[in-house]
């Protein structure tokens, strides 16, 4: 059977986010593999004979494109471009009825990072899910007919960057979003910013049935910036983490402004616990909208301390762990799912912000991993053994290393400033 797996943004604002795969594409007996690979070379090593297929897919985001591009691995093959956000005269995508409609008047998009259904955690390659950070739109495709199926627009936020991301049985799509605004994106000045401005978070359901997306409720986080996220598996099914920065709320300068905290904090939020909050009515509704306010509707959320400005947050394949990567700290924090229950049940809690209790960070934090001379850790994924892969944005390359002990394995440099990453396994 084929593997999925979805490569997030090639092109963002102001960046290049690369997509990197590890995976060792010989076949055939390990031994004989190895000797017919050391005599290959680099182009031999990953060419697929014309009529073969690939091993895998890549799903690659196209930015400011608004539309998903489908590449063969290893042959890096462009196989398709599947229309999303942005109307398609090759294909009448956008010009017939139904498409018309589901565009919604749009004439382009900002398509980031794709997600692919679950099932136990794992990809079942059924559906795939995509964010519009430009209009804050959400979409599902189907990977059996390669079309979109539904788009929905998503309010009180502002470009869900942080999204999207599936829990481990496809129950909800959350789309964080990136900036804070005003609910109903009223105007209010910058002077009440801390006071009218949020940061919401929206749990959105998908139908199988209908192939419809809808939007089931939203929680209104304090006014951060919010740039990725991940859901939990097995023992944190129940849980999902989403990384924050500028927890100071500056508004201006924010070069300077929004980097004077040493720390900014990671959302640890167990959705199962919110899911039961709509259920009993313990929500406020906004604009026709039910919302969490979660300094008045308590429990359920917490924040942890993280190193300064986290870019990316990724749970460990076995779902005991998260890793926070401190894009301005050079070093990523290991996290213990467990060790954040417990000290949630005997209530270690280090203060509140805007209503959210504060982990102790000695209590949560399992190790802080800083290889040598790495900086700008963004992305971490891992490898069917569950080491970890790191990119390095500013030191330009990739570090493997150990989630267990921290030990550095492998580092392997490159000629640009990678960003996103995925892994073949």
């Amino acid at each position: 059977m084929k593997k999925w797996v979805p490569a997030a943004s090639g092109i963002v604002v102001g960046a290049l986010a690369a997509s990197i795969f590890f995976a060792d594409f010989t076949t055939g007996p390990k031994s004989n593999a190895s000797n017919e690979s050391a005599n290959k070379s680099n182009a031999e090593k990953v060419y697929v004979p014309l009529g073969e297929h690939d091993e895998y897919y890549m799903f690659a985001s196209g930015g400011h494109s608004g539309q998903l591009f489908v590449y063969g691995v290893p042959s890096m093959r462009h196989i398709r471009t599947v229309p999303v956000f942005t109307p398609d005269p090759a294909t009448g995508y956008g010009y017939d009825k139904h498409t018309k409609e589901m565009l919604g008047g749009y004439t382009w998009g900002d398509l980031h990072h794709p997600a692919i259904s679950e099932t136990e955690g794992e990809y079942d390659g059924r559906y795939l899910f995509a964010t519009d950070v430009a209009n804050s739109r959400a979409a599902v495709l189907d990977l059996e007919t390669f079309t979109t199926k539904d788009i929905i627009e998503v309010p009180n936020t502002s470009g869900p960057h942080c999204a999207a991301f599936v829990t481990e049985n496809t129950e909800y799509l959350f789309l964080p979003t990136r900036f804070a605004v005003p609910l109903g994106s009223e105007y209010a000045s910058l002077d009440e910013y801390s006071e009218k401005y949020y940061g919401v978070m929206s749990a959105v359901t998908f139908n199988e049935e209908t192939e419809e997306l809808d939007l089931a409720y939203q929680v209104a986080l304090p006014p951060w910036q919010y740039d990725l996220s991940d859901a939990g598996k097995g023992i944190s099914g129940d849980w999902a983490v989403i990384t924050t920065y500028n927890s100071e709320e500056a508004t201006t300068n924010l070069e300077i402004n929004a980097s004077q905290a040493d720390r900014d904090y990671i959302v640890l939020f167990n959705w199962k616990e919110l899911e039961e909050k709509i259920a009993n009515g313990e929500y406020d509704e906004v604009n026709g909208e039910k919302i969490i306010f979660p300094d008045k509707h308590k429990g359920g959320i917490y924040l942890v301390p993280a190193a300064k400005s986290p870019h990316g947050v990724d749970v460990t394949p076995d779902g005991t762990r998260f890793i926070a990567s401190g894009k301005l700290a050079p070093l990523m924090t290991v996290f213990s799912f467990e060790k954040a229950f417990e000290a949630i049940e005997n209530e270690d809690f280090d203060g509140e912000r805007h209503g959210i209790p504060v982990l102790n960070y000695e209590s949560v934090m399992e190790r802080e991993v800083n290889p040598e001379n790495a900086l700008g850790p963004l992305h971490t994924q891992f490898d069917d053994k569950g080491m970890a892969y790191t990119t390095m944005f500013i030191s330009s390359e990739i570090v493997k290393w150990d989630p267990n002990t921290g030990e550095t394995l492998d580092r392997v440099p490159v000629q640009y400033s990678p960003g996103t990453l995925n892994q073949c396994n």
